[in-house]
């Protein structure tokens, strides 16, 4: 029987620059961090974008085990703040569109 032979992948980084390519055998490429060098938490953009690298990373079958854990922890870290976000977002929505019914309320009743 003869060895598979595997092809080296490439990722592309969210910033459209191409990211470290990666060989069987070699080691695992370092883990994105999730939050930015000055302690900001990542933008919801930035964050999904991340999200969508790991995907890649994890359906090319060519991460390790502990590499595959670390980006499975990582990942959900990321999903848990894109999902806080948009909750964020949809409760100021909320807020505002309830703002808006009472300004449209009083309005009404000072007619």
């Amino acid at each position: 029987m003869s060895e598979p032979h595997y092809e080296a992948a490439s990722f592309e980084h969210a910033s459209g620059h191409e990211a470290a390519s990666f060989e069987p055998g070699h080691e695992a490429p370092p883990a994105h961090e999730s939050t930015p060098a000055d302690g900001a938490p990542p933008t919801y953009e930035t964050a999904a974008a991340r999200v969508e690298e790991i995907i890649r990373r994890l359906d090319s079958g060519e991460a390790s085990l502990d590499e595959t854990l670390a980006l499975v922890g990582e990942g959900k870290t990321l999903i848990e703040l894109c999902a806080s976000q948009l909750a964020a977002v949809g409760d100021a929505l909320e807020e505002l569109r309830l703002d808006e019914l009472v300004g449209r309320l009083e309005r009404e009743a000072g007619a």
